[in-house]
């Protein structure tokens, strides 16, 4: 990362702010508007963490036109050349693990644990996407005709847009950028104006890795401003975004229109089952680890929890007892277990459902209010909440909050949990808790979702498998693993005939 980016933080003063500048064709320019937006501690309004540039179409079209030129050259690079810049860039990034999971930890406020979390997965894709730099395999076959050989390859698509969220600003960032790069595609990137720094590290340590200029380009701002002129560029042949389910149909509508790649992984309901013959300390802990974890606000939280009636009681009383221990509070403090919602937006979102489970006639067990006194005053803190005897048909059963809310809700039996776990719009992740290997397969087999664990909780993706949902989850493709190569590379069929003579396949067969 240039110099002129931003002060450097060995140099800061208390009264020095960074201020950061677009990355455009491997320079650090101004946003055409001029214009800037703070990036504030969620945890503690008074902590700026950065000035960032309020950008527009014309920085979007400035970028594009970078990546177009980059592309020219970087798809000729050999795709294991291209992978050992994307594993150096692993190896920086280990380096500087604590000091970006700090940053992290300032723009998003989730705890230091999870934050070097998210830069360690981040880690993991890099060592993962330069281990497939050398494994871009394609199928040779058999042709039906003689003297003739049959093959695909893959290639590159060609400038690639991403727009990420702010709940993991540089693991998912890392799921689309080093895939993208390895296949030969450069990449405009637009992350979440709640957490622009976390990416800004990620290509920090591309660039220092050695990556050439306009293989990515980032453009900060904000949704309608930037993302909208991204997915809209003629020029850009593949969309990826990471958001709501509201924000994909928007952003699938506009790349049809022009037969752009179109990756979306949307919203999540996710559903924990917990049968009669579980371990109940095991799956308490997965509750409150995938229930509170990222103050909830994953697509893969565990939202929803639905325990057999034989264990219901107890899992409840001991579940709430608890969530109700959790520790609240900045996560620079290696003690806290939660930290905050990343905005005030978020936080009115959040309580607005407490009211909305209390009118439904759900029981409010513990948690449901905002915490604003004392050491929470500057923040955007609340209670970790959790309700009980929900119906699976209540909106806090049916709708993603994204916050600190877990609704449990009986059943009678497998059976009976696993219809109403598939009974939501989404089909992201789920979990099953249970003793019975044949109820775990049965689980497997019959949950509807791009996720199942079996007696771990709805969260802990890892990089090497496929990671996506179905129904408005998503439209079918899949970040990580197998999965990222297949968006970010096309298929081309391959015939080369030496018979030095005219076969017209299926026509000469001869029988």
């Amino acid at each position: 990362m240039g110099t002129d980016t931003f002060t450097a933080p060995a140099t800061l003063s208390d009264t020095q702010t960074r201020v950061f500048k677009n990355f455009i064709d491997g320079e650090w320019v101004e946003s055409a508007t001029r214009e800037t937006f703070e990036n504030r501690n969620p945890a503690d309004s008074r902590d700026l963490v950065g000035i960032f540039q309020k950008s527009n179409k014309d920085d979007v079209n400035a970028a594009v036109d970078a990546a177009k030129r980059a592309f020219a050259k970087w798809r000729l690079m050999p795709a294991p050349r291209r992978a050992e810049i994307v594993f150096r860039a692993a190896e920086i990034l280990i380096e500087r693990k604590e000091e970006y999971a700090r940053d992290m930890t300032r723009e998003m406020g989730k705890v230091l644990a999870e934050t070097r979390g998210d830069v360690q997965e981040a880690i993991d894709c890099g060592y993962y996407m330069a281990g497939e730099g050398r494994r871009l395999f394609g199928p040779t076959v058999p042709s039906e005709l003689p003297n003739k050989f049959a093959m695909a390859v893959r290639q590159p698509i060609g400038v690639c847009g991403m727009i990420t969220p702010w709940n993991f600003p540089m693991a998912i960032s890392s799921w689309k950028l080093l895939p993208a790069v390895v296949c030969g595609n450069t990449c405009v990137i637009k992350p979440a104006q709640d957490t622009p720094l976390s990416t800004f590290n990620l290509v920090r340590a591309l660039t220092d890795a050695g990556l050439p200029k306009g293989v990515i380009n980032i453009v900060s701002g904000f949704g309608s401003m930037v993302g909208t002129p991204l997915a809209e560029h003629a020029d850009v042949r593949a969309i990826s975004l990471t958001g709501s389910s509201e924000v994909g149909r928007i952003v699938g509508g506009i790349a049809a229109q022009t037969f752009k790649h179109c990756s979306l992984e949307l919203g999540g309901k996710n559903p924990m089952i917990v049968l009669d013959d579980a371990n109940l300390d095991l799956a308490i802990d997965g509750g409150l680890w995938g229930g509170f974890g990222t103050t909830g606000q994953r697509c893969t939280a565990t939202s929803r929890i639905i325990v057999q009636k034989g264990v219901y009681r107890e899992f409840v009383e001991r579940y709430v007892e608890r969530a109700r221990k959790l520790k609240i509070g900045n996560g620079l403090d290696e003690t806290v277990e939660m930290g905050p919602a990343i905005n005030e937006k978020q936080l009115q979102t959040d309580l607005s459902y407490v009211e909305i489970g209390k009118n439904e006639g759900a029981k409010l067990l513990c948690g449901g209010n905002r915490l604003d006194k004392g050491e929470y005053q500057y923040g955007w803190f609340m209670e970790p909440t959790v309700f009980g005897e929900v119906d699976r048909k209540m909106r806090i059963a049916q709708e993603e909050i994204f916050g600190p809310v877990v609704s449990i809700i009986p059943c009678d039996n497998l059976a009976d949990a696993i219809d109403i776990a598939n009974d939501i719009p989404y089909g992201l992740s789920s979990a099953l808790y249970t003793k019975d290997v044949n109820k775990a397969f049965s689980a497997i087999r019959d949950l509807y979702a791009g996720i199942t664990y079996i007696n771990a909780p709805t969260i802990g993706a890892e990089v090497h498998l496929p990671f996506g949902g179905t129904k408005a989850t998503g439209n079918g493709h899949r970040e990580g693993g197998i999965g990222a190569i297949e968006f970010f590379s096309e298929w081309k069929s391959v015939y080369v005939d030496y018979s030095d003579k005219l076969q017209k396949a299926q026509i000469d067969r001869e029988d």
